[in-house]
């Protein structure tokens, strides 16, 4: 997968591009991961990016010649990428939609600032607005790390284990069951006895009643639309009796 970020501030991406899982993506050779400053494709000799709006208003807003400019410098060999946009606006992110663009070969990430972007970026650029929540950020960097994260944690053969990212919240449609490793006892704390008993059976219905009694008590919101089985449909009723 190859991932583009057009951003302001591109020395933002070196901590988080240059560790963890992501530095160990670029290694393995599963995903190509590159910044590129939108300064570079102003028409302006003081490499101006926004002006004020048109109608008045407070704020700045982004040009679309430097946007457009560098997007088309992007796009090679008939490539058509996914191009997102990171925005409040835009769709509300999930496990889902990571799932959905960890499929994608080429992703191209637009970070905005100021007051926003000329609407016609909007109209004419991007194939996707993407919110990672209700919340106003001072920069379109730290969402798009975020879900360029998520996506490549996905990307075949990135995690250690094929199944670590199966099991893990929203994959399923509902929170993860809690975890434990040693020591067994720690301070009087104690790991619960089926996970010791070595009867896989009893601890895989330990694990599922969890996270059934987890989503139940943090997010029940996700029952809504989650595919439950009989078992966990039945565990759920007794929670709902007690």
């Amino acid at each position: 997968m190859n991932i583009q970020v057009l951003s302001l501030f591109p020395n933002m991406f070196e901590g988080v591009f240059g560790a963890s899982i992501l530095k160990k993506a670029q290694e393995k050779g599963a995903v190509s991961l590159a910044v590129t400053d939108i300064r570079d494709f102003s028409m302006n000799k003081h490499n101006q990016v926004d002006d004020y709006p048109y109608g008045g208003g407070a704020g700045m807003v982004l040009k679309p010649e430097p946007m457009f400019n560098a997007v088309e410098k992007l796009v090679v060999d008939g490539k058509k990428p996914r191009i997102i946009m990171m925005c409040p606006q835009g769709e509300r992110y999930d496990q889902k939609k990571a799932e959905e663009l960890a499929l994608e070969e080429d992703l191209i990430f637009l970070c905005g600032h100021y007051e926003g972007y000329d609407e016609r970026i909007r109209e004419h650029l991007v194939t996707d607005e993407i919110s990672i929540g209700d919340f106003v950020l001072t920069g379109g960097e730290l969402a798009a790390m975020t879900v360029i994260d998520s996506i490549v944690r996905l990307i075949p053969g990135v995690l250690g284990q094929e199944a670590s990212h199966v099991n893990d919240s929203f994959s399923t449609g509902l929170l993860e069951h809690p975890h434990y490793t040693r020591p067994a006892d720690f301070r009087g704390m104690k790991v619960p006895d089926v996970l010791l008993s070595g009867n896989h059976a009893k601890i895989a219905q330990w694990r599922d009643e969890q996270t059934i009694k987890r989503t139940f008590e943090r997010r029940p919101d996700l029952f809504e639309q989650a595919e439950l089985t009989a078992q966990q449909q039945v565990y759920l009723n007794k929670l709902k009796r007690t």
